[in-house]
């Protein structure tokens, strides 16, 4: 069942459509539109699946990515724990962490060999079972508890995905201490890579923020937003076939989903009957003859990347906010 909604920030219902793309993962029959609200900038899927629906577009194999290359898992982990350190010296005493949307429970673990006491909260049924912390397995803002006694709360890549933010931000300021800090990682509406390039994970990815609709909503629940990081250490949002969106914007032309060459490895290689080496060349050769301007898009997306990081318009942002 798909629902019509207003703007989840300001609750007005003008907008603009984006673009439209399918589901790109699973089900790619369905297509869905990403919107702009004109008041205050806000981008959402509109029309959406209803939040009874949403199980079936998180199936057990999306919860497989957390258990592929656990060096870099790891070498996550350890970026996010970063975040916590930075004010956790300086307190006393055993920390408390609460983890939204902790997945199969590998960061909080993490944080438990930092000396952290954690509990996470996670509403797929198909993530793997946790019995070694505490897990709620309902969704945070209906969570039976309602005073402050966390010294931190993290959201990594979640907030892109409820279907209310503003009552995540709420309960987060309700059960956060005074001088707590609220840690969340979103993909950025500003950059080319959500914007225009057509990588937001729809329909899983039902929200889309900016630095301004993020302050606005820490405001409205009394937080203080102390920084903001435009880089590519937790995750990547790599700006794949930006060559093709600037020559349409030279020919004053709009890029839509389907004006996108298929230039995934994955994609080739699914369908070919060869291995190692010789799928590799075969691929670059049919890249080359098929679309000669992917070679150039794909050699120079370190340098997009580097200069998006740079200029704060990169696709992924980590926010560190403070309970006054």
């Amino acid at each position: 069942m798909m629902e019509s909604i207003a703007c989840n920030l300001c609750g007005q219902s003008d907008h603009r459509v984006v673009y439209q793309k399918p589901d790109t993962k699973y089900f790619p029959k369905e297509r869905f539109s990403a919107v702009e609200c004109l008041n205050c900038g806000l981008g959402y899927v509109n029309p959406r699946p209803a939040f009874s629906e949403m199980s079936r577009y998180y199936p057990v194999d999306f919860y497989e990515y957390f258990d592929t290359d656990p060096a870099a898992q790891m070498k996550r982990y350890r970026v996010e724990a970063s975040y916590l350190k930075e004010f956790a010296r300086s307190a006393e005493g055993r920390k408390r962490l609460l983890d939204i949307g902790c997945a199969n429970g590998d960061f909080p673990r993490h944080m438990i060999r930092e000396g952290w006491e954690v509990e996470g909260v996670e509403v797929s049924r198909n993530s793997k079972a946790i019995d070694d912390f505490p897990v709620y397995r309902a969704p945070f803002p209906d969570l039976q508890i309602d005073q402050p006694c966390y010294d931190a709360i993290t959201a990594w890549a979640v907030l892109e995905h409820v279907h209310d933010p503003m009552s995540y931000f709420k309960k987060a300021a309700r059960l956060l201490k005074k001088g707590g800090h609220f840690i969340f990682l979103v993909t950025n509406f500003k950059s080319i890579s959500s914007r225009a390039l057509f990588l937001e994970d729809i329909p899983r990815h039902l929200y889309f923020f900016t630095e301004e609709t993020v302050k606005a909503y820490l405001e409205r629940n009394g937080f203080e937003l102390l920084r903001a990081d435009y880089n590519d250490k937790i995750y990547s949002m790599r700006p794949t076939n930006w060559l093709y969106y600037y020559i349409a914007r030279m020919r004053r032309a709009d890029l839509k989903f389907e004006d996108l060459p298929d230039t995934s490895y994955q994609s080739f290689s699914a369908n070919s009957q060869t291995d190692g080496f010789r799928l590799k060349s075969k691929y670059l050769v049919s890249l080359l003859l098929s679309h000669p301007l992917a070679l150039i898009d794909k050699a120079l997306i370190p340098i997009v990347e580097r200069a998006q990081i740079l200029r704060r318009r990169y696709g992924i942002v980590t926010f560190v906010a403070r309970k006054p």
